[in-house]
């Protein structure tokens, strides 16, 4: 099995280097400019904190309740059937993960080139390569050891706090020169466009996005060290401190820039960097490389250990839940997640599959908690280590109802076409997963497969004493999800 290496420290860099990612350099823009003014965008950065702090508490009765590493695909699968499991499953690993990562990583190469190309983009191949080259590092560093992807994330996590740090403080300096006109009540509250519900639910919408990673930890619970005690710490410490860093950043953006000069840009902190660092503006482009580093990072982690939890389930090839014997790591999900993220990079438009999946990624968070109140109806004398309130699911599904209702309302289009890429895995589980008599020489040829391509003295598959049916049902969807994976692109 995955191995107890993640320590109480790591809960806390590793949750923290998951949610602040590309996010808080992007999401700023699309926050104020769908809630219409800059006291509301504050409002929505500081609730959304809150909404994510009592949804990640949600997640920590669930983690110890169903203590296995795959997160919400676990528990909608185990409390709610085979088939939304592996829907969740299937949006997840045809689009949601490869296109995030993909979408780091060109960000990654896009603030590491750009200062060498001052009057210019750089060059659309140079930033495939750099992202590809990214990427093969950091699958690397994850295949070889726990331990030092969670070094990565702790050292990225510390440079993007100071970076975001400096951020803040500058704010504060300018607040101190009596640069705050846009923080006045008077002024703050100045609509630019008329308030309009639908586009406020975008602008949490917006600002969940740059909260998103807040339930990474649920995905890697088997190598949690005592998830008990430290689940909720990592919690109670880690999103206080993001909702704190979003909050003041945005608050030292509008110190530096009115929010017409907000919209305008399309990189906020190189702005607020070449507008009060002078000489240092340069400190922001890395500070955003070294974010969007670790943000692949993450993001690597936590999607292997979702398609291991796939593959354990029979919901995926068996080969992925394979574990290297001395390294303890899933190597073949690491290698498959890198392969499918790689395949994106072979088109630069993937902004849009990311609003399509957004909304149907929200949805299933509202689905997994909405698990939590049926397996206490179900189960109610189940061992609970951790229990909250019910209130707290309740809460928070009258958001994410509002939330999604208003979103559909601004954008059918693109919540219908994220809709539509969910419901393709119907099909998909039917003919995959659920019908069991396969033609025998397929299931033969899939075996001889298996054999050819691991070996025993280097992996161990836990489940080499149990039957194979699992693995035959599935074997056919790889080479598929590859390749609706890299034609869903264009």
């Amino acid at each position: 099995t995955l191995h107890l290496f993640v320590s109480q420290r790591d809960h806390v860099g590793l949750s923290q280097c998951n949610i602040i990612g590309s996010g808080i350099f992007v999401s700023p823009k699309g926050v104020l400019e769908n809630a219409s003014s800059v006291g509301l965008a504050l409002i929505v950065w500081i609730v959304t904190g809150v909404i994510t702090a009592i949804g990640a508490l949600c997640y920590a009765e669930l983690g110890v309740t169903i203590p296995k590493s795959g997160g919400d695909y676990s528990y909608v699968k185990d409390i709610f059937g085979g088939l939304a499991g592996f829907l969740r499953l299937w949006i997840a690993v045809l689009v949601i993960y490869p296109t995030n990562q993909a979408v780091i990583a060109l960000t990654f190469s896009n603030y590491v080139l750009q200062p060498l190309f001052p009057s210019c983009f750089p060059p659309e191949n140079g930033l495939r390569l750099l992202a590809a080259v990214c990427l093969l590092l950091l699958t690397w560093v994850n295949c070889s050891s726990v331990r030092w992807a969670t070094r990565v994330q702790d050292v990225f996590t510390t440079g993007k706090l100071l970076a975001l740090g400096l951020i803040i403080i500058m704010g504060f300096v300018q607040i101190c020169k009596g640069e705050y006109y846009w923080l006045e009540p008077a002024h703050a509250f100045e609509t630019f466009q008329p308030y309009d519900i639908g586009q406020i639910a975008l602008s949490f919408l917006q600002g969940s996005f740059a909260y998103g990673g807040w339930n990474f930890l649920n995905y890697v619970t088997e190598e949690l060290v005592d998830p008990y005690k430290n689940l909720p710490r990592a919690i109670f410490i880690s999103i206080p401190l993001v909702t704190f860093v979003y909050v003041f950043a945005n608050i030292a953006y509008v110190t530096a820039m009115s929010p017409q000069e907000l919209l305008a840009s399309n990189a906020v902190a190189v702005t607020f960097g070449e507008k009060l660092l002078g000489v240092m503006s340069w400190i922001m482009p890395i500070s955003v490389a070294l974010s969007t580093f670790g943000g692949v990072n993450g993001s690597l982690f936590t999607s292997s250990r979702l398609f291991f939890a796939g593959a354990r389930e029979g919901h995926l090839p068996r080969l992925l839940a394979m574990i290297h014997v001395k390294r303890c790591t899933p190597i073949p999900a690491l290698l498959f997640t890198c392969i499918s993220t790689l395949l994106m990079l072979c088109t630069s438009d993937m902004y849009t599959l990311i609003n399509y999946v957004g909304f149907i990624n929200y949805l299933f968070y509202g689905v997994t908690v909405a698990g939590q109140i049926v397996l206490r109806i179900k189960q109610p004398d189940l061992y609970r280590p951790i229990k909250v309130s019910l209130v707290w699911p309740v809460i928070y599904l009258l958001f994410w109802a509002f939330l999604l209702l208003f979103s559909l309302y601004s954008e059918p289009v693109v919540c219908g076409l994220g809709m539509a890429i969910m419901l393709t895995g119907v099909p998909v589980y039917f003919l995959g997963v659920f019908w069991d008599n396969k033609p025998q020489c397929f299931n033969t040829f899939i075996g001889m497969e298996t054999i050819f391509t691991s070996d025993d003295a280097h992996y161990y598959d836990p489940y080499q004493y149990l039957q194979c049916q699992s693995f035959f049902k599935t074997s056919a969807i790889l080479p598929g999800m590859l390749s609706i994976n890299f034609w869903a692109t264009f």
